[in-house]
């Protein structure tokens, strides 16, 4: 392909723009007429309707002449309810108001050719568009494209951009699938933003919701009843009925749409647990097949998000090769990491010891903590085997939106944790053979909150804030009465402003000293350990645990073992009977967070508050496992 290529994606609904006709579908088989609205590219009201033809499956049809490129357009159903294009591209204005025509060829990729990169060159850096930088734009991010590219990072992982309910947001509450938000600057902005990343060698994941539509703005329920199942419940209201081959193309070729249309590289599914799907075939299993057809050409990435510690869909072929899901966001290891660095034992926490790092060193050697054990939280057995896989099978973090966001007051681990704990833990995400994920500004130490926060309007707005304040009545934070007092109502323009990142932070010292470790973590994982990475099978863990000392080994190549040695105590640990620590003599020392040498590792000692990886050709462990 040339740079001058173009890219669009054929949807069942929607619009589909050409010169000679654009043509319009939309599915809704209870409706007795729909008919297109038109509006001039200025004007705020329709002044021309055309009738769409019904077929017997429930789908309306249309081709028009009189719109263009940039007018707006939406439905008008039984000549009264007047809605945006469910599958809309653009927006004229906010998800109240009309779609707005695009032509997807208009964007000349200067990086047509571009093919991604593969999986186990994953550096995960995810971002919220609004906060990342001050304008909170798409076009914003690109000035800092080369700085990430620097620090280490290869994948930008946006939350979700799809058009939701007012100007800020998360984005969990999207209502317009097709349509990146018109605040961060739309269609036009989104594919200057990923062209811009892959001049750099950068990867960008979109994070896509396919669990729920949010509360403002979703008309879907008032005119195309079929689309939900009123009888299923989940979190957020009636499930999704991924029993209509209409719905289930919805958002399948929502998936593609944006991998096609955007040259998205990869898509973070959310809460894949919420999804109720009544059919013999899973959702997940299905869109993650189609995406592997029908995106052979080229490197493509799915992750996932599922509390309850599944492996059917990130099994990996006899080959090694990945038939369906790439990744699976491993809560357990930050529940862990969090533990150790915090002594929190509130709400899910209490699954997760602080006196051992043995729930830490099992996730780094086999995937899972709760692989089928028993949960004293949620009083029941969770999870799969998951030994058999391998490591690149999970996406590792410290921290993301949902751990740092839905604390009461937003704090991140950098600000409840000692800077010594902290050095090690990131060490341990960012050198580990997981994928590694950072949450924007972790690079630098970043103290600041990131609080959740929305931009909803009456009764709306007052659940929110209302629900918020009772999620937290029953954690220490709110103990004191007068912490109710400083709690940041998510509906406060505040509250969204106070968690933008503050670039300044980067200029001071501890904040460079931190800048310049994560580097150089990240220049030893490029170097060092990603070609171990390519091709690491299942079952390559083992780990050997005594207090809050562990060693972790992982034969990531046929006799190239990789060796993980942390002490996360403040007295210095021996290492317990069972590791053949004289083999490290000739072992290479890929990182040590301070001083270390071969004799002292040979002697089977590793210091106070220490990380140390090492490289060496054969296995230290005998039948310890």
């Amino acid at each position: 392909m040339s740079g001058g290529d173009t890219f669009s994606f054929d949807t069942s609904w929607g619009a589909r723009y050409a010169p000679e006709g654009s043509r319009f579908r939309l599915w809704a088989p209870s409706a007795k007429s729909v008919e297109l609205a038109v509006a001039e590219v200025d004007s705020t009201e329709p002044d021309h309707f055309q009738p769409l033809t019904k077929s017997d499956d429930g789908w309306w049809e249309t081709v028009a002449t009189s719109i263009g490129p940039g007018m707006s357009y939406g439905y008008r159903l039984d000549g009264e309810t007047l809605v945006a294009d469910p599958a809309a591209r653009a927006q004229s204005g906010d998800v109240h108001w009309l779609s707005r025509l695009v032509d997807p060829r208009a964007h000349q990729w200067r990086t047509a050719d571009w093919k991604g990169r593969p999986w186990h060159e994953c550096v995960f850096y995810e971002l919220h568009v609004g906060t990342f930088t001050e304008e909170g734009t798409f076009d914003a991010i690109i000035p800092k494209l080369d700085y990430l590219r620097d620090v280490g990072i290869t994948a930008i992982e946006l939350l979700p951009v799809a058009q939701f309910g007012g100007q800020r947001g998360w984005g969990y509450d999207g209502v317009l699938l097709y349509c990146p938000h018109q605040v961060y600057g739309g269609p036009e902005g989104l594919k200057r933003l990923v062209d811009a990343a892959h001049e750099r060698g950068l990867m960008v994941f979109l994070d896509v919701v396919y669990n729920h539509f949010g509360p403002d703005g979703n008309y879907i329920p008032s005119y195309i009843p079929e689309f939900f199942h009123q009888e299923i419940s989940t979190p957020w209201g009636a499930a999704i009925a991924y029993d209509e081959k209409p719905v289930r193309d919805f958002m399948i070729e929502n998936a593609l749409y944006w991998m096609t249309e955007y040259r998205i590289d990869g898509l973070r599914l959310d809460a894949i647990d919420s999804i109720k799907d009544t059919t013999d075939t899973p959702l997940v299993k299905e869109l993650a097949a189609r995406v592997r057809e029908v995106m052979s050409d080229r490197h493509v990435h799915i992750t996932t998000e599922d509390d309850r510690n599944i492996t059917w869909h990130i099994e990996r072929g006899e080959d090694g090769s990945i038939p369906l899901v790439s990744g699976e966001w491993n809560d357990d290891f930050h529940h862990t990491a969090h533990v150790l660095a915090t002594a929190e034992q509130e709400s899910y926490y209490s699954d997760y010891t602080r006196e051992t790092a043995a729930q830490m060193a099992r996730s780094l050697a086999t995937g899972f903590v709760f692989q089928g054990d028993m949960s004293k939280h949620r009083d029941r057995e969770v999870g799969n085997p998951s030994a058999h896989l391998p490591p690149t099978a999970f996406v590792n973090f410290i921290q993301n939106h949902d751990q740092i966001g839905n604390r009461a007051f937003g704090d991140r681990l950098r600000s409840l944790s000692s800077a010594r704990i902290y050095d090690c833990v990131q060490a341990i995400l960012l050198l580990s053979p997981q994928i590694p994920l950072m949450f924007q500004g972790d690079e630098f130490g970043d103290c600041n909150s990131f609080c959740f926060f929305t931009d909803f309007d009456g009764e709306l707005a007052s659940a929110v804030s209302l629900g918020r304040r009772k999620e937290f009545r029953k954690f220490a934070a709110f103990e004191d009465e007068e912490a109710a007092e400083v709690f940041p109502d998510p509906n406060s323009e505040r509250t969204f402003e106070i968690s933008r990142i503050d670039w300044d932070l980067v200029t001071r010292p501890i904040q460079r000293r931190r800048l310049q470790v994560t580097t150089k973590l990240l220049k030893q994982r490029q170097d060092v350990l990603m070609p171990l990475l390519d091709g690491a099978r299942g079952g390559c863990g083992k780990s050997l645990v005594d207090g809050l000392g562990f060693v972790v080994s992982w034969e990531l190549q046929p006799g190239r073992v990789y060796h993980l040695f942390a002490n996360l105590s403040d007295e210095a640990w021996t290492i317990p009977e069972g590791l053949d620590t004289a083999r490290l003599s000739g072992a290479e020392i890929v990182y040590a967070n301070h001083k270390q040498s071969h004799e002292e590792l040979s002697a089977g000692r590793v210091p106070p508050m220490t990380v140390v990886f090492a490289l060496a050709d054969g296995q230290l462990f005998g039948g310890v496992q």
